[in-house]
């Protein structure tokens, strides 16, 4: 079958190829490429056929998983053990266990609060202004020299 027909794509192994290229992280202008088709065929069939569509969602999610729960961890600091290891003779032997710990990183507790409790943690910029849409324009009457040496004698 021709490279790039949606009905490869709705065959098992195209589906699992999708999810798999989803799930490794490639974004859909990607997959698009390595279907070899553009990037709004491939919209078009997501649209159109709930497999495509489903399987990216899969692969991406599995992706997206990974990403928060590595988040959450760094957010929260953590401990691992660090081991060394040394050949003697013609075997490996471990010679030394450290645990470690890796402090919790502000950063990332910024921006989990931030998007997950928004309505607490979101930077607010609320601004207020009054306009008088009343109010007759100033300037409406002037010619162009006018109005430039207003402006000159304002940037002197």
């Amino acid at each position: 079958m021709a490279k790039g027909k949606y009905q490869e794509w709705l065959e098992p192994e195209g589906l699992l190829k999708l999810e798999g290229w989803a799930r490794d992280g490639l974004t859909d202008e990607q997959i698009a490429k390595n279907m070899g088709v553009r990037t709004s065929t491939l919209y078009d069939w997501k649209k159109k056929y709930s497999e495509i569509s489903e399987s990216l969602k899969r692969g991406k999610e599995v992706v997206d998983r990974a990403v928060e729960n590595a988040l959450l961890k760094r957010a929260l600091g953590y401990s691992y053990t660090e081991t060394t290891k040394e050949l003697v003779e013609t075997k490996m032997i471990v010679t030394k266990e450290v645990v470690k710990e890796v402090q919790p990183d502000t950063t990332a507790q910024i921006f989990w609060l931030k998007n997950r409790r928004p309505d607490i943690w979101r930077d607010r910029k609320d601004l207020e202004a009054k306009v008088d849409v009343n109010q007759q324009d100033p300037f409406k009457d002037m010619t162009k020299e006018e109005l430039l040496k207003i402006a000159s004698v304002e940037d002197g």
